[in-house]
């Protein structure tokens, strides 16, 4: 699923596109995907100027000028496409590594200026919902979400007050969209191996220099992530087309038997790095160097 990374680099491919453009017709081909449509949303976006593209965690939030939020999440596969009457204005000079199935085409939104926007998702584990921007405060997909990792909310004393008393393991605790927004299980595994700290360690006994050397590992990950524009896994591609390069940057995830990168008194660790599965997710991690 995409992490916080590639759902980034989607809203910035999306941009030239949509922000400060009207929606001139939105055209909605099923009654849902994961969850049932917003009552009437072809109806509630035809007409209305796209004011501002923002990232929420992993999830997309279109404002719009008639006061109201269009919210997107792109589940498992979803991806948007932008195509152009002129298409040397459509962001980026990559393509698909497989061309999106036209019959998953669920939202195709033709905006201002010959842009057509499509969103396709095969699986249809996305989902989009409309609410009044004013009771964003309220809204349950963003109300219990704790800081985005490059904010000045997010630090090592927020991270061990928010894992105290918490008696998982720090993989799973730093799931928990309420810890910190957007971080998903790749970027889990490799910042856990920057601030060498075991995935099997208690949540709890995260506090101190610990919980700084972590946060600063979030925090670091994550904006090389979004400078290499996320990681192409199976269907994940960013809006403009352009596929994520951050994964041949891994020390840790999907590296399985491979050579641990980190540095020991030795020299370079070297020693194979490992996988559990930890509810159902695998992770990854250096035996030696993550204690």
């Amino acid at each position: 699923m995409p992490e916080l990374p590639e759902v980034e680099t989607v809203r910035r491919g999306l941009i030239p596109a949509m922000e400060g453009r009207r929606i001139v017709s939105a055209q909605v081909n099923r009654a849902d995907l994961r969850f049932a449509f917003p009552e009437r949303m072809a109806e509630r976006l035809t007409g209305i100027q796209v004011e501002r593209l923002d990232r929420r965690a992993k999830y997309l939030l279109a404002r719009l000028g008639s006061g109201e939020t269009l919210l997107m999440h792109l589940g498992m596969s979803g991806r948007f496409s932008i195509a152009a009457d002129d298409m040397a204005r459509q962001p980026g000079d990559f393509v698909y590594a497989a061309p999106a199935n036209p019959a998953h085409d669920h939202v195709v939104l033709e905006m201002e200026g010959g842009v057509r926007v499509t969103y396709n998702d095969p699986r249809r584990f996305g989902f989009m919902a409309l609410f009044d921007t004013a009771q964003e405060a309220h809204n349950p997909y963003l109300a219990l979400l704790g800081p985005e990792p490059d904010s000045n909310q997010f630090s090592g004393p927020h991270l061990a007050a928010a894992l105290k008393g918490r008696r998982s393991p720090i993989k799973t605790a730093l799931l928990d969209q309420r810890v910190v927004a957007g971080l998903g299980n790749i970027y889990v595994c490799e910042a856990l191996w920057r601030a060498r700290i075991s995935p099997r360690r208690l949540a709890h006994t995260i506090a101190g220099k610990r919980a700084e050397a972590l946060a600063v590992a979030v925090r670091n990950v994550i904006a090389e992530a979004i400078e290499a524009g996320g990681s192409t896994l199976r269907d994940y591609a960013g809006a403009d087309g352009a596929l994520g390069y951050f994964q041949h940057r891994f020390d840790a995830y999907g590296r399985e038997g491979e050579p641990c990168r980190g540095s020991s008194a030795g020299g370079v660790c070297a020693k194979p790095i490992s996988r559990i599965v930890q509810q159902g997710r695998s992770t990854f991690f250096c035996p030696d160097c993550q204690r």
